[in-house]
């Protein structure tokens, strides 16, 4: 893949901790930065597609109920702890 140039600017604690870990890594801060960048970004594509999947799911009425939902999260570490709730 061909690359460019890309710059930023960050704070110095940012700077070490991105050196620190190229180091332990033995690997150059770029691809530190690189990895980093890129699994964030990732990361919010995948958000955005479950969240449109559950919008979709919404619109045609499938969801899990708030009462249920709060119910589950409720009985979390009870006696009484709850199966998580199923799609209605």
């Amino acid at each position: 893949m061909t690359t460019v140039p890309f710059t930023m600017r960050v704070d110095a604690d940012l700077k070490a901790a991105i050196e620190e870990e190229a180091a332990r890594q033995d690997v150059s801060a770029t691809q530190i930065a690189t990895r980093a960048i890129r699994t964030h970004l990732n990361g919010q594509a995948a958000e955005r597609v479950a969240i449109e999947e559950a919008i979709i799911e919404a619109d045609k009425g499938r969801f899990i109920s708030e009462e249920a939902f709060t119910a589950w999260v409720e009985s979390w570490d009870t006696e009484n702890e709850l199966p998580m709730p199923k799609v209605e």
